[in-house]
């Protein structure tokens, strides 16, 4: 028997169906040779300090810095209470140990996602499970029932997989040491009360500094007037065209007594065509997605997505089958995937009202092994999905239109130049214009151009000046941050274009050379938490510091967290030890001595409050009167629940009642004042089992018997079952 451990049930389930295994146990597949079971992400955390050392339950200046002997890892906590195990985690681990232990399984397959991440998820629970059988990786890059079995006859040694798991751990380990103890510190010097953490990270700052500065450029922004002059030509055939005024290639001028003197001698002068110039240009598509491009084109096109929704929309399409894996960095395929690829072409264009035009070609804009690092570029599968949610259809599609457009035709259109001069005055009167000649791959999003047609002239023709207008206008500050720019600066360390997709080979090697804050996978968290630890907001679609915030880039003393340069450095050093350019231990060296000086230097700065915690009185709704003690019921987060609890009383109803949930409803705050006010409620729209909608009075009964309440159905006249 040959056990595979997948990061995610679906996944197993995916490859369950791909070997057409249909026994289901619990917490695994089993058939054909093989037992498939599964994680739920980092099933094993690291230890929290206090595990290492009883004393750093409380935390004094004294204790830090705090960096182990050895790191360990324990079951992951209960997000809830975080002094519990995991249920689930401890559960699942259990069962892994045990189907590892048995003695018809021969080797262990680890088929977590092919990333830093992944490694470290599958080798954690292998190894501290502890096993002598061998271990293999199995690298997927999508999870069709075809790449499936290919990839389980092209499995890897996991001790080749060596590199990837020491840059998993090198960037656990960092992150941890750096955030226990500078947000340690940093909390207990600048904070007053406690409840909540100055939150410190490797990523988090620079990330946040990037927003702070451009906040600051618009505060320190000083407009300017300019000014500009456009004049209407007559030709001899009577049409009229406009021109704006430029000398030396500018047409912006801060000097508004100069155009005004260019304006008075148009009146007395003739004006001719000194040049014409008709150029036919090609525009090729924008370049597949990564998972940045993706999240930017997503959230600057639709109204209230995130990053970080875009990502998990992507995962569960990958999990799905439909897309190939989305935390990617490369915008171009693999060559080894020209047949694949062609494949797919074939499936996704069928019925499509321009499937004529799409022809597939092995292009190097689409396959180049040079610009792919790690994984390529997203693209549909062969899998076409049968029904999506909207969100999935929004990102899928924008995913099959992108693949789609590299093999329509190259848009062409083009550009006419007009160069009007006037006698005797300096400079000239510029005219363009524009025309589609062929819309190519632009049709498979509709996108439209805006033509401008110029009339046509010839050179050396004469032109009669017809109007003239002087208008002036102000500089405008830079637009604040959008998840689109931000994650574009992230992935180029400052050094690429927000507001447009760079794509010159320049800019591409600096995306996969590993220099940037974060990775494909970690950026839209790192955003998400900044906006929930209250360091930013966001107004409309822009990001903006917050005051908090501020604070901590003016005042935190450790500048090397808030450089983009350095921390570009520290991501591109964890790539260079994933290609072994680089050993693990002198990266964690380095941070270790870099955290101890930080601690140092923080120790010795002067006190200053940050962030004063006030402690906010819980407020709790009072919904009735309980009909067993006759105390408030009041409403908690999970349930409607008597207030004298703590003197015995056990009447609650729970917000995820099971018998409310088996006809797709919740209990409201309305209903449940109605019930307590007048015994009973009427539920409307409850679904029977056989899915039909049907009405029905609802009360909740004491059991004789027992404490507990259950519930019971009425119906009258009016109210009928659904069968």
């Amino acid at each position: 028997m040959k056990l595979i451990l997948t990061e995610k049930p679906s996944v197993a389930k995916n490859i369950a169906d791909a070997l057409n295994i249909k026994t289901k146990k619990e917490g695994y597949f089993e058939g054909n040779g093989y037992i498939i079971t599964w994680a739920f992400g980092h099933l094993l955390e690291l230890y929290d300090a206090k595990d290492y050392d009883p004393k750093m339950t409380k935390w004094r200046m004294e204790y830090f810095p705090f960096i182990p002997q050895k790191f360990q890892y324990k079951v992951k906590t209960d997000p809830k209470n975080k002094e519990k195990e995991d249920f689930g985690a401890k559960k699942q681990l259990e069962i892994i140990q045990q189907l590892m232990n048995r003695p018809d399984v021969e080797m262990i397959i680890s088929a977590c996602d092919y990333d830093r991440e992944g490694q470290l998820i599958g080798d954690t629970i292998i190894y501290n499970l502890k096993t002598n059988k061998p271990v293999y990786r199995m690298l997927q890059n999508e999870w069709t029932k075809e790449e499936v079995l290919k990839g389980l006859k092209q499995l890897k040694p996991n001790t080749e997989m060596r590199p990837l798991l020491d840059a998993g751990i090198s960037r656990q380990w960092a992150d941890w040491v750096i955030g226990i103890n500078l947000t340690s510190v940093a909390t207990l010097k600048y904070q007053k009360g406690s409840g909540s953490a100055l939150n410190i990270g490797r990523v988090l700052l620079p990330t946040l500094k990037i927003i702070y500065d451009r906040d600051k450029e618009i505060e320190q922004f000083k407009p300017e007037d300019y000014f500009k002059l456009e004049a209407s030509f007559q030709t001899q055939n009577g049409e009229v065209y406009k021109g704006t005024y430029h000398v030396n290639g500018e047409e912006k001028f801060k000097n508004r007594d100069e155009l005004e003197n260019i304006q008075k001698a148009l009146a007395n002068h003739q004006a001719q065509i000194i040049e014409k110039t008709v150029e036919k240009k090609r525009e090729y598509p924008p370049y597949l997605f990564n998972l940045t491009n993706l999240q930017g084109y997503i959230t600057s096109k639709y109204k209230g997505w995130t990053s970080d929704k875009v990502l998990k929309v992507a995962q569960s399409l990958y999990e799905k089958k439909y897309i190939t894996y989305p935390r990617t960095a490369s915008v171009v395929l693999e060559e080894s995937l020209v047949d694949k690829a062609m494949k797919v072409l074939q499936i996704v264009k069928k019925g499509l009202p321009y499937e004529g035009e799409i022809v597939f070609a092995k292009k190097k804009r689409v396959f180049d092994n040079s610009k792919v690092e790690s994984h390529s570029a997203i693209i549909p599968t062969y899998v076409k999905p049968a029904r999506l949610s909207n969100d999935e259809k929004i990102v899928y599609e924008a995913i099959k239109n992108r693949f789609l457009m590299q093999f329509m035709p190259v848009a062409e259109h083009e550009e006419t130049k007009i160069v009007t001069k006037v006698n005797e005055i300096k400079g000239e009167f510029i005219s363009k214009g524009r025309v589609q000649i062929v819309e190519g791959w632009r049709k498979v999003e509709q996108i439209e151009s805006k033509d401008m047609i110029l009339p046509n002239v010839t050179l050396h023709e004469l032109v009669t000046i017809m109007d003239h207008e002087l208008t002036s206008y102000v500089t405008k500050p830079p637009k604040h941050h959008t998840e689109k720019t931000l994650l574009k600066v992230m992935e180029t360390c400052g050094k690429g274009k927000e507001e447009e997709l760079e794509e010159s080979d320049e800019m591409m090697a600096t995306i996969l050379s590993g220099f940037s804050i974060g990775t494909p996978a970690t950026r839209a968290e790192t955003i998400k938490k900044l906006k929930s630890i209250g360091y930013i907001t966001t107004k409309n679609k822009y990001l903006i510091c917050t005051e908090l915030g501020k604070r901590i880039v003016e005042t935190f003393p450790i500048k090397e967290l808030f450089d983009l340069e350095f921390t570009g450095r520290l991501e591109k050093t964890l790539s260079d030890i994933e290609k072994q350019k680089f050993q693990r231990e002198r990266f964690l060296q380095f941070i270790f001595d870099f955290t101890k000086r930080a601690v140092y230097t923080i120790q010795q700065d002067e006190d200053v409050i940050l962030n004063e915690v006030e402690k906010k009185k819980k407020t709790f709704e009072v919904v009735g009167k309980c009909p067993v003690c006759g105390h408030a019921v009041i409403e908690g987060k999970k349930g409607f629940g008597c207030s004298n609890w703590k003197n015995g009383c056990k009447f609650v109803i729970w917000k995820n009642d099971k018998f409310l949930a088996s006809m797709k409803k919740k209990p409201t705050k309305t209903m449940v004042k109605q019930l307590l006010r007048d015994g009973n409620v009427l539920l409307k729209g409850l679904t029977s089992k056989k899915g039909n909608k049907f009405d029905a009075m609802l009360r909740y009964e004491k059991n004789p018997e027992e404490e507990y309440f259950s519930w019971k159905m009425e119906f009258s006249n009016n109210v009928e079952r659904g069968k």
